[in-house]
């Protein structure tokens, strides 16, 4: 798991205002977890809930994801409920072979803010979403939209069919790539070598971040970007192609906080609006046709690069009262 549950906002990074009590746990490169069998490597990403970060698994010797939850307790609740879920996945899949991420390991940490629930789960790649932004939003080819169709397929079938659970919030984000576009930044593949303590000199252990400093590293980067293509336009075409060729394509579900049981829904507001059923819109309830629908909006935009459907504002309304018009 990349960043399952990660995928934030439009920001780049989660800020310093939520690390604070009930929210994020601040972790440093290093630090153990689990009574000392997880030690942390890198973070992997975020999301409003938690942080999720590449962890060393030193009884199996193997690199994990390791999903750290915020500490209030509706953020724990919501962890109970995940757990919950995972669980039963894992347990009727022992092969590992239904395409859906597979929980590890969960456990309590203590720290500053309060005490975080952490799931532990196999260590998966990039997103479809970063699959797409990679190929700059353009169609990546009917094959290869093929061969994911296929894996999610797999994993909603198992979902529905054998346990009756719907995912709820299927988007590009929820949904990782086997390994990682760029085989340089797989630990496995790329022969990273573990850091199985905090890093001496540095009493942040090296990860406490200027945000702002990163923030402006990033803005200079999209100005440059932004010159470099205007020059581009005006001495001829770029080449912005990117071969897929060689990338695995094999991928797993991912992020069930907003999953439930068909039989044992919790609420009606579910599903990221640009992924969300016609049903959920216009409140007439919902089944395991929810995340049909949204697998067939993903797999338009895989095929063209454009969201299926994407609202704005304006005219006075709202994105989600303009998508329900759409709709009415």
């Amino acid at each position: 798991m990349s960043c399952s549950s990660s995928s934030g906002s439009g920001e780049e990074d989660e800020g310093i205002d939520a690390y604070r009590k009930g929210g994020y746990h601040a972790v440093r490169v290093g630090d153990p977890f689990g009574g000392g069998r997880y030690i942390a490597q890198r973070k992997l990403g975020w999301g409003h809930f938690s942080t999720v970060w590449l962890a060393y698994d030193t009884q199996c010797h193997s690199f994990v994801a390791l999903k750290i939850q915020k500490s209030a307790k509706e953020y724990a609740q919501a962890a109970l409920h995940e757990i919950e879920l995972l669980s039963e996945i894992a347990q009727g899949d022992p092969s590992n072979s239904n395409c859906i991420v597979h929980l590890l390991d969960h456990f309590k940490h203590a720290g500053p803010n309060g005490q975080h629930l952490c799931l532990v789960t196999e260590l998966l790649g990039d997103s479809l979403l970063r699959l797409i932004r990679y190929n700059h939003n353009k169609g990546i080819g009917l094959h290869r939209v093929r061969n994911i169709c296929r894996s999610i397929l797999m994993g909603l079938d198992y979902l529905h069919g054998k346990l009756g659970i719907i995912h709820a919030d299927l988007k590009p984000e929820n949904v990782l790539l086997i390994s990682t576009i760029d085989p340089a930044k797989d630990p496995a593949r790329s022969g990273f070598t573990p850091i199985l303590e905090r890093p001496e000199g540095n009493p942040n252990g090296g990860v406490v971040v200027n945000f702002y400093e990163k923030k402006l590293k990033i803005r200079a980067k999209r100005a440059l970007s932004k010159l470099s293509r205007r020059r581009g336009s005006m001495e001829g075409p770029l080449e912005w192609e990117r071969s897929l060729d060689g990338i695995d394509l094999r991928c797993k579900i991912v992020d069930f906080g907003n999953a439930c049981w068909a039989d044992k829904q919790i609420t009606n507001d579910i599903q990221t609006r640009q992924y969300r059923a016609p049903e959920v819109i216009l409140g007439a309830g919902y089944s395991f046709s929810v995340d049909m629908w949204s697998f067939a909006c993903i797999a338009f935009e895989l095929a063209t690069g454009d969201m299926l459907f994407a609202p704005t504002e304006g005219q006075g309304f709202s994105e989600d009262e303009i998508r329900e018009l759409s709709f009415a």
